[in-house]
């Protein structure tokens, strides 16, 4: 195939993913996401909240950590940090949160949904009970009297706990034809057959629904429930529905947790990191840009081109992912572009070698980028490597800071792999190719 026509085949290419990015970033609806650390937002401890002579073990934290995990990511905060500190602690840190306080009560929140055996009678919703699966005290247990006197208990009634929240394999929240809000579940498949038989020979008593120890429906078995379906009623409002069902479909605590400390981080701090940032960067690419066009000359014009693409092309892709960008992911970034300027030396330097050899200049131009090609592969095959190890570290011991950074550098270093490879050589082909003959005669405008 005819190699101009291939060249510029891939200019047509490279122009429409240039329009593209230009429109991602130009667009509004598709912004930035910034981290804790360049925006705000909320930081709280969470610590066990059982005596200290009870064990807490590693296993509970980490199901806590990655069910809180799974609670703050359905409310749409972006890159949240959710980790474990110690034995008995665990650090969340939410970014550009708008209302903490909902936050706050959704991370604490146990949810222990229980279906308890009231008997023949139904129980009165807001009632306090005692379960089987009393872990530990309700609040609802527990009765303020007026200020200055010592807290006083009741006796709440006790029953048997026929199934707990365990059983749920999903829980979304509906709405009937009257407006009435409620929450549809289904249950796991090991648990259908309990439940079915269950319901079957206890027809005509009350299978009472309790969250927390707190009673919210008291239900007649009017008939057996097969298939694994059911509802849990009550005078829900869509928020009430819509966070009931977030609480019960990602489970239950497996240790109550209280709040230790919370810290509003102001976006003051952020502010200055990112006018950091941003000035330290703008000012290393910029002497990066005059010494490829001081040192290389038309080749350094070419890769100037190439790198400004390879930026655009970036921010692209950060914003259409979207990726959230923390101070390490902008150190993973420029790091990116120290490697695509590499790049270009790379192939610059082996076409010059073969100038000096005598090659005339479109093949050398041809054999530099082939020759260069090894070195690039293998270089960044290797940083590939290193950006998953670090990915699996930080996603293993919930440092996202070190997921943001080897994000930003994978991200950067296969579009630098493109820009080097196709955009640079396409614009030399066709540039400095195309005017081989003239510029045979001027070699110092190679640098060569």
């Amino acid at each position: 195939m005819n190699k101009k026509f291939v060249d510029l085949f891939w200019l047509a290419i490279i122009v429409i993913i240039l329009a593209v990015s230009l429109w991602i970033v130009q667009d509004a609806n598709h912004p930035i996401r910034r981290g804790l650390d360049l925006q705000g937002g909320l930081q709280v401890l969470l610590e066990a909240d059982v005596p200290a002579d009870h064990d807490v073990t590693l296993e509970q934290m980490t199901t806590a950590r990655q069910i809180i995990d799974q609670r703050v990511n359905a409310l749409g905060v972006t890159e949240p940090v959710v980790q474990v500190e110690g034995e008995r602690r665990i650090l969340v840190e939410l970014p550009g949160l708008d209302n903490p306080q909902d936050a706050i009560g959704l991370i604490q929140e146990t949810a222990l949904l229980e279906f308890i055996d009231s008997g023949s009678q139904p129980l009165e919703e807001g009632m306090c009970v005692v379960t089987s699966e009393n872990t530990a005290p309700s609040p609802c247990q527990i009765v303020r009297g007026e200020v200055g006197a010592e807290d006083s208990f009741i006796e709440a009634p006790f029953f048997e706990t026929v199934m707990t929240g365990a059983a749920l394999k999903t829980a979304v929240p509906e709405r009937t034809d009257f407006g009435e809000y409620f929450v549809d579940f289904t249950l796991q498949p090991d648990q259908a057959d309990f439940f079915a038989e269950y319901t079957r020979t206890h027809q005509g008593q009350f299978l009472t629904i309790v969250l927390d120890k707190e009673v919210i429906s008291s239900p007649r078995i009017n008939s057996e429930i097969d298939g694994g379906q059911g509802t849990v009623t009550g005078q829900f409002t869509a928020e009430e529905a819509e966070k009931l069902a977030l609480q019960l479909r990602f489970g239950s605590l497996p240790v109550p947790l209280r709040i230790e400390s919370t810290r509003q981080v102001g976006a003051t701090l952020g502010t200055q990191s990112v006018q950091a940032s941003i000035e330290a960067g703008a000012i290393g690419v910029l002497m990066v840009l005059l010494f490829m066009v001081a040192y290389y000359r038309l080749f350094g014009v070419m890769a100037d081109l190439a790198l400004g693409f390879y930026m655009l092309l970036n921010f692209a892709v950060y914003q259409g992912v979207p990726v959230t960008l923390t101070l390490p992911a902008i150190t993973g970034f420029l790091l990116s572009t120290g490697m695509a300027v590499d790049a270009n030396v790379l192939v610059f330097e082996r076409i010059k070698e073969e100038i000096k050899r005598g090659t005339a200049l479109k093949p050398a131009i041809d054999t530099g980028f082939s020759l260069a090609w090894v070195s690039i592969r293998d270089s960044n095959v290797a940083t590939l490597v290193i950006c998953g190890v670090l990915w699996l570290f930080g996603r293993s011991f919930g440092a996202s800071s070190v997921q943001g950074f080897a994000l930003t550098l994978s991200i950067g270093v296969l579009i630098s792999m493109f820009t080097a490879v196709v955009v640079t050589r396409t614009l030399v082909r066709l540039i400095i190719g195309g005017s081989a003959k003239y510029i045979e005669t001027k070699k110092w405008l190679l640098g060569a």
